[in-house]
């Protein structure tokens, strides 16, 4: 499986960004994609998890504030960022797990930035 991400970028305090990943290759029907991020001197962490069957996992740091959702191909899953706060700023990555899983790691996209800054 190839992920790949898109839609990083700068916004200000209190914004709105998108984040999408596609995915191409042998794709099993059984599978849950995700987005984790990764800040400059922190571990990476799961930001949120949707399962093929549309079931969703969020960090608490982000529940309320960001949507994880999925196309009807459920072949590209998007992320959306509402209310961002500096915090927020990180490198994020998107990931695919071959099963129902709250952490799919088998595969991972290229990161893109997301900076929130005035």
């Amino acid at each position: 499986v190839q992920l790949q991400a898109s839609g990083g970028g700068l916004v200000q305090p209190g914004g709105s960004l998108k984040l999408s990943c596609a995915a191409s290759g042998i794709i099993f029907s059984i599978n849950t994609m995700g987005w984790y991020r990764q800040a400059p001197g922190k571990q990476r962490e799961l930001v949120a998890t949707i399962s093929s069957g549309g079931s969703t996992n969020y960090a608490d740091s982000v529940k309320g504030r960001f949507t994880i959702s999925r196309d009807s191909a459920k072949t590209t899953v998007y992320l959306q960022m509402n209310s961002l706060k500096p915090e927020d700023t990180a490198v994020y990555y998107c990931a695919w797990g071959n099963k129902y899983t709250n952490y799919p790691t088998d595969y991972w996209g290229q990161g893109t930035q997301v900076t929130v800054s005035s």
